[in-house]
């Protein structure tokens, strides 16, 4: 007779097979995980360098014809048409504000270039602080808002120039509706009727400058600072004004003033009825 094969035992599998069929998936998994990360490390800082080197070849770029018009080899920036250029306003960031020598020169650079109004703004008021030293290094006293004649400053150079800061906005905004408010409310007492009350653009325009916070609106905005914005500038004076990011005021440059205000002029503006 044959002798059955006893089945045999299931023997228990080995500690390291086992843990070597559990991690050496998990290994190749991490693997493929970590080179992913590493190639779409090296294609940001690739994309990053050359997004750099862009910026600065621009730079570059612009700081050459910037000192190119400053010499005067271009002949098309050398006369300059203002007669539409009225009011042109300057934003500087508040810590960039505190440089006045910096001020000072740029002013000196409209009045070379022939603009008749500057209005001066930075959010923490410290241009206002700093007017007395500007008009003192600039030979004037005044600002337009005191006078209806033009002051002469730099060399017999006319301007007027204006101090602006953020309580002239927010603030300004606030007085106007209040300023309307008591003369609306005053008129529906006398009538008796608060009914066909409409405040009008003009309306709250003449409000503005009843409290003081009224104002030209600027034709071209020149931005020194870190962000492309007006910093709170009143918005009210902002409808048909045009912005013109500068860059740092530390680097600024009379070429660059040049052609952005070259630029302005060679626009058409189409105003809405």
């Amino acid at each position: 007779m044959r002798e059955r094969k006893q089945p045999k035992e299931n023997r228990p599998m080995d500690l390291g097979v086992q843990i070597r069929m559990v991690f050496v998936p998990v290994a190749h998994v991490l693997s493929i995980d970590y080179i992913c990360k590493v190639v779409l490390r090296i294609l940001w800082h690739c994309v990053h360098l050359v997004v750099s080197i862009w910026y600065f070849v621009l730079r570059m770029v612009q700081m050459l014809q910037s000192h190119i018009i400053s010499s005067g080899l271009l002949v098309k920036y050398k006369s300059l048409d203002l007669s539409n250029l009225h009011y042109l306003a300057v934003v500087v960031d508040s810590e960039e504000a505190q440089h006045t020598s910096r001020i000072l020169k740029l002013l000196s650079w409209l009045a070379s270039i022939g603009v008749k109004h500057v209005s001066l703004y930075d959010m923490d008021g410290v241009l206002k602080e700093s007017k007395g030293i500007i008009f003192e290094k600039l030979g004037c006293k005044r600002t337009w808002e005191e006078v209806d004649e033009k002051i002469s400053l730099l060399e017999g150079k006319p301007m007027k120039l204006e101090f602006v800061s953020s309580c002239d906005g927010k603030e300004g905004a606030a007085k106007a509706a209040s300023f309307l408010f008591s003369k609306y409310l005053k008129a529906a007492n006398s009538h008796g009727n608060q009914e066909g009350l409409i405040i009008t653009e003009p309306d709250m325009t003449n409000a503005l400058k009843a409290v003081g916070c009224g104002g030209p609106e600027p034709d071209i905005l020149l931005i020194y600072g870190p962000v492309r914005c007006h910093l709170g500038f009143p918005a009210w004076r902002l409808r048909y004004t045009e912005f013109v990011h500068m860059g740092p005021l530390k680097s600024m440059s009379y070429g660059s003033v040049i052609k952005a205000i070259h630029k302005f002029t060679k626009v058409h503006q189409n105003y809405g009825s």
